[in-house]
């Protein structure tokens, strides 16, 4: 079965479309003078257009009194002429405000969900998809500019140009008036519960499959290569085969109920014509209304039901919008998961000093602490290499120094500052990491080096790569430094990958170190070309080696065996190898004995 985003828990955070529209408001309330001119000469094209059937009675009317009245039938077609251009140029001009507020927004709400993403812990996108997330980010841009469009440019004049015109009637014939009010009380009704009730729930569930597909999608490109590896093209169409079939089932179950609702439409259209109609002919029949206040009553009609038809339209497009933009909204109510402490600090030290105090930390999903009271001092300098079994404990040591998760207990400090203290940008630059598999962008492999420092030279990042023994296969591609490398690097092999990301490192100039087993990927002629580039790295540094390879770390100042969260023991290589313990066991297995 297809693992995805739990879509029940997804349905229990869900917004109502009340907070989707305050969130959008925060928005609008950053720019207030094109919103109010927006709405101002909005509010002004409305008064012109509430004119048109008074200006088409007055020309029938005239043109009723024959040709001896013509100087009163071109004063009325005047009118008729100046209410139409008044309202297109005053429409027009509040699409000029408008169209600026709009792409702003759309600019600061993409950009302030990226923000967000970026700010939600390791856990929180180890559980998402990452495609979808990028779907719902460019989503939610589309879904505002449907929603603000619906509400500002359509649903909201639309109900004043229906009242209005409705109270008119109402003054010149009760009956007429009050039937056009409670239909239009009704159409609009309808709608919106119909949209809500029947049509919404089926609508965020095809979206919530759009998001799938992104994800399903962005899953099996990014992995590519292990694709073909297995020969799996076929099985991985059919993956995508079976999510794009569950989006088809939601999507044509949700647009047979918009198809539902726009009958129910067009039901209540054909009644607000019937009577409209019939009830100002009887009126003319008792010589209650001329021959203009029928055409005042049909043009009225004429406006109302272009209004009503785009009502209809626009609270279904209102709704989809509302669907796209909540996953954003979302991000916005929801707290990062590790923040920055209110009035936190840049970290500022050089020494590299490590203390884990009295430290407890657990796994959201896990049944208890890994860490319990957990005490370590690593010393500027050093040199420190983990190991022990899968699961012990010594990736979180690292993920716990950079602050990827908060402990539950104790505290971290470096350099004698609480980590949790200092703004978490600070804190990592202060830490390189040269992973087991480095993660490269789709860029040049200059502006991967320099991603450790922005400002970096020509020099100094081929200085960088010098020193990770990069520089001669960089040189030797066609575009040497300017070359792009694919996403995630997939251009490159992974030993030329593994000496990018330690040329990064080298760059980055971080008191504190962190190797991955950075040799893993190369080939032994390498290995002892980038070994070497490792102790000039290391030097002077605090470094944290985790290892997989006991013949990596035999010259490690100190080396901590974990077991269940603890260190069980610790030492140098030649004394735990005599200790005879847990270190001299898996000693002996790396060496075949």
């Amino acid at each position: 079965m297809e693992q995805y985003e739990d879509d029940e828990s997804a349905r229990r955070r869900q917004l109502s479309n009340g907070q989707v529209i305050a969130f959008i408001g925060g928005y609008w309330r950053r720019r207030p003078g094109l919103m109010t001119l927006t709405v101002g000469l909005t509010l002004a094209a409305i008064a012109c257009e509430l004119l048109v059937p008074q200006a088409s009675q007055a020309l029938v009317d005239a043109a009723v009194r024959g040709p001896a009245h013509a100087g009163t039938a071109w004063a009325a077609w005047l009118f008729f002429v100046a209410v139409y251009f008044g309202f297109a140029l005053l429409r027009n001009g509040a699409m000029r405000f408008w169209s600026p507020l709009a792409a702003s927004t759309m600019k600061e709400m993409t950009d302030e969900g990226f923000a967000r993403v970026q700010s939600f812990s390791a856990d929180w996108h180890g559980d998402t998809f990452a495609g979808a997330t990028v779907r719902r980010l460019s989503r939610a841009m589309w879904g505002y500019d449907v929603v603000a469009d619906s509400l500002v440019i359509w649903i909201g004049p639309a109900l004043l140009i229906l009242v209005g015109l409705s109270v008119q009637m109402i003054l010149r014939w009760p009956w007429v008036g009050g039937f056009s009010l409670v239909l239009v009380i009704l159409y609009i009704g309808a709608n919106m519960i119909l949209t809500e009730v029947y049509v919404r729930q089926a609508n965020l569930r095809s979206v919530a499959m759009d998001s799938r597909i992104g994800g399903a999608l962005a899953d099996a490109i990014s992995s590519n290569p292990a694709v073909k590896s297995f020969g799996a093209e076929g099985r991985e169409e059919a993956r995508i085969a079976r999510v794009t079939e569950d989006w088809r089932r939601a999507t044509v179950k949700t647009w047979i109920r918009y198809t539902d609702v726009w009958l129910v439409q067009n039901i209540l259209l054909g009644l607000l014509q019937a009577g409209l109609t019939g009830l100002v002919i009887r009126s003319w029949a008792r010589g209650e209304a001329s021959a203009g206040g029928v055409a005042f009553v049909i043009t009225s009609f004429l406006v109302m039901s272009g209004y009503l038809r785009n009502i209809g339209e626009n609270i279904r497009m209102a709704q989809r919008g509302l669907a796209d933009v909540e996953d954003v909204a979302r991000y916005a109510l929801t707290a990062p998961q590790v923040a920055d402490a209110p009035n936190a600090g840049p970290f500022a030290g050089q020494r590299g000093e490590i203390v884990f105090e009295q430290v407890s930390f657990r796994y959201k999903s896990a049944a208890g602490p890994l860490y319990d009271g957990f005490d370590l001092v690593i010393r500027p300098g050093e040199r420190v290499a983990l190991v022990g079994p899968t699961g012990s404990g010594k990736s979180t040591f690292v993920k716990l120094v950079q602050r990827l998760y908060d402990v539950t207990g104790g505290r971290i400090l470096i350099d004698g500052q609480d980590i949790a203290r200092v703004t978490q940008a600070s804190l990592r630059r202060a830490v390189a990491v040269v992973p087991q598999d480095p993660a490269l962008f789709h860029r040049t492999i200059a502006e991967n080096i320099a991603y450790a420092r922005p400002g970096a030279t020509e020099a100094e990042i081929t200085l960088a790569a010098r020193r990770a023994r990069a520089h001669d296969f960089i040189t030797a591609l066609p575009k040497a430094y300017q070359t792009l490398v694919g996403e995630r690097g997939v251009k490159l092999s992974g030993g030329e990958r593994q000496r990018v990301a330690m040329a990064r490192a080298f760059l980055a100039d971080a008191p504190i170190l962190v190797l991955d087993e950075a040799t893993s990927s190369l080939d032994v002629e390498t290995e002892a070309q980038v070994q070497a580039a490792s102790e000039e790295l290391m030097s002077g540094r605090t470094t944290i080696i985790i290892a997989h390879r006991l013949s990596t770390i035999s010259g490690a100042d100190r080396i901590l065996v974990f077991q269940d969260g603890q260190i069980i023991e610790e030492g140098r290589h030649h004394d735990l190898v005599a200790l005879g313990g847990a270190y001299a066991r898996l000693n002996s297995v790396a060496q075949g004995l």
